[in-house]
């Protein structure tokens, strides 16, 4: 995506941007219409993370959700290792 113009696809429903607990935008990115996002979950680079789901379409749900399956399923990216440390615990340790 190095130099790429992308769109970042928000929910604007409630005539507010959606936040995470840290301030950050909520959104999904596309890159000539493919979500970026989906394809990191699919090729085991990131998870999906449940406890934002419900700001999510529940058909970008289902995808992300099977992506994730499917990722872990074929061992790919973060899901060769054994044990996969998860960022949320990463940023909790030693603490």
């Amino acid at each position: 995506m190095f130099d790429k113009q992308v769109a970042v696809e928000t929910d604007k429903r409630d005539k507010r941007d959606k936040r995470d607990k840290y301030g950050r935008e909520v959104g999904k990115i596309l890159l000539i219409g493919r979500d970026v996002n989906l394809e990191q979950v699919s090729r085991g680079f990131a998870w999906h993370y449940k406890e934002c789901q419900r700001e999510q379409s529940v058909n970008d749900r289902k995808l992300y959700d099977f992506a994730e399956k499917e990722a872990r399923a074929a061992r790919r990216g973060l899901w060769a290792d054994a044990d996969p440390l998860p960022p949320w615990d990463f940023r909790h340790r030693g603490k």
